[in-house]
């Protein structure tokens, strides 16, 4: 282990600022600091690896199930359909009953 002689006066100034009773306990507050970090940012990246997982299986189910195609742009609706029916019956018979009215009585209209 090659150390450098800046490491060698940054040890010496903590030394002459903190003495020699003080340093282990810093050492051990700042080995703390750092595993607490450590800590942290492992558990940081495994969430955002679980994320990416599930955004990863939730693309290749829809890859997999694609949605249901769309109604071609000319077709009508059943609803449509079955309005404009119905709307077209009522109309047949009130036009068939008005000239069953007109007729006149004993007379059976068309």
């Amino acid at each position: 282990m090659n150390i450098g002689p800046e490491m060698l006066f940054l040890a010496l100034l903590a030394f002459l600022l903190f003495g020699p009773k003080k340093l282990p306990e810093i050492g051990r507050q700042i080995g703390r600091g750092l595993a607490e970090f450590r800590r942290a940012s492992n558990e940081l990246k495994s969430q955002l690896e679980n994320e990416m997982r599930l955004l990863e299986a939730e693309d290749r189910e829809k890859k997999i199930s694609p949605p249901p195609p769309s109604p071609p742009e000319n077709t009508v609706s059943v609803m449509e359909q079955t309005s404009d029916a119905t709307t077209h019956v009522a109309s047949v018979a009130s036009v068939a009953s008005e000239s069953h009215a007109s007729a006149g009585p004993g007379v059976e209209g068309a």
